[in-house]
C-alpha cells in the first residue's frame, strides 16, 4: 500500500489552559519510543464550552481528510481535562456506564465518527492509591469539579466514607472549608485536593485547610503534579503526614486511555 494512503493517527488533549500539559509530553515520548512515526499528539485549547460543539463538528466534517504537511490524518482519540470533563457528556454519542455514573468523561474513543466517552481517572486514581491502602478512617475531597467525581466513585468502591469540601457547599455531604477544624481532622485519614489550586505558576497557593492540626496519621494526595512538590504537600510534610502528587495517577490513566484507543 502507498504510504500516502495510510492515515496519520492523531490523538490529543481538550482543555482550556494546556501550556502545562502532561499528556502531550507523555504520549509524544511514548510514540517516539515505540517508533510510531505516523502517530501524533496535540493540544486542542478550547476557550469556552460552546466551542466544544464547533470542535466536534469540525472533526466530524473533516474526518480523515485533514492534512498536516501533506499527510492524510484522522483523529482517533482524545483526553479531556479542566474544565470540560462534565461538558463532554453532552458531546459524545455514547457514554460508558462508569463514566455516566461518575458524571464526567476524560477519555474519548473515536471510530467512524462515533464518539464514546470513558472515564480512566477512576482507574488511575485507584492504582495510584494502592501504596496507601487500607485507608484507616474517612476522607475529605477538596473541590467538586469533574475530577472530584472520579475520586468519590473510587472511594465508594473502596468503602471509604468521605465528604466534599467546597467554597460554595451544596448538598448534605458537602461542607465549607471553615468547618474543617481539629475535631474534624481527628476522624480523617485522607485529604485529596482535586482543585487546580497550587498549580504552576501559582505555586504559593494552597487549599484553605488548618494545616496546624495535621499529624503523621494523615495522607495528603494532591492531584496537581506541576509543581511536583506543591505547597499543600509541603505543609503536610512539615507535620509528618504522608504526601503524594497526581503524577502516577496521570501515568496510569494515560496508559488506560492508550489501551482503549487500541482496542
Amino acid at each position: 500500500m502507498d504510504s500516502k494512503q495510510i492515515p496519520h493517527s492523531v490523538f490529543g488533549l481538550i482543555g482550556q489552559r494546556l501550556d502545562y500539559s502532561f499528556s502531550k509530553f507523555y504520549f509524544s515520548e511514548k510514540f517516539e519510543k515505540l517508533g510510531l512515526e505516523d502517530h501524533e499528539y496535540r493540544n486542542f485549547e478550547i476557550e469556552q464550552e460552546e466551542d466544544l460543539v464547533c470542535f466536534r463538528e469540525s472533526v466530524t466534517y473533516n474526518s480523515s481528510t485533514q492534512t498536516t504537511n501533506g499527510k492524510n490524518e484522522i483523529i482517533r482519540g482524545l483526553n479531556v481535562t479542566i474544565p470540560y470533563k462534565e461538558s463532554m457528556l453532552k458531546i459524545c454519542d455514547h457514554i460508558t456506564p462508569e463514566a455516566e455514573a461518575i458524571g464526567a468523561v476524560n477519555t474519548v474513543v473515536i471510530e467512524d465518527n462515533v464518539w464514546t466517552g470513558h472515564n480512566t481517572d477512576v482507574y488511575g486514581f485507584a492504582k495510584s492509591l494502592e501504596p496507601f491502602l487500607p485507608i484507616a478512617q474517612n476522607a475529605l475531597i477538596l473541590g467538586t469539579g469533574g475530577a472530584s467525581k472520579a475520586i468519590a466513585y473510587t472511594l465508594e468502591a473502596l468503602k471509604v466514607p468521605f465528604l466534599f469540601v467546597s467554597r460554595n457547599p451544596d448538598g448534605e455531604y458537602c461542607i465549607p472549608y471553615d468547618k474543617i477544624d481539629d475535631e474534624v481532622l481527628k476522624i480523617i485519614s485522607l485529604i485529596i485536593n482535586s482543585t487546580p489550586v497550587g498549580t504552576f505558576p501559582d505555586v504559593a497557593d494552597k487549599p484553605a485547610i488548618p494545616y496546624q492540626h495535621l499529624t503523621k496519621k494523615h495522607i495528603l494526595y494532591d492531584l496537581v503534579y506541576n509543581p511536583s512538590n506543591t505547597m499543600f504537600m509541603k505543609m503536610g510534610k512539615v507535620k509528618g503526614a504522608r504526601v503524594t502528587n497526581g503524577y502516577q495517577m496521570l501515568v496510569h490513566q494515560a496508559e488506560k486511555s492508550w489501551e482503549l484507543w487500541n482496542e
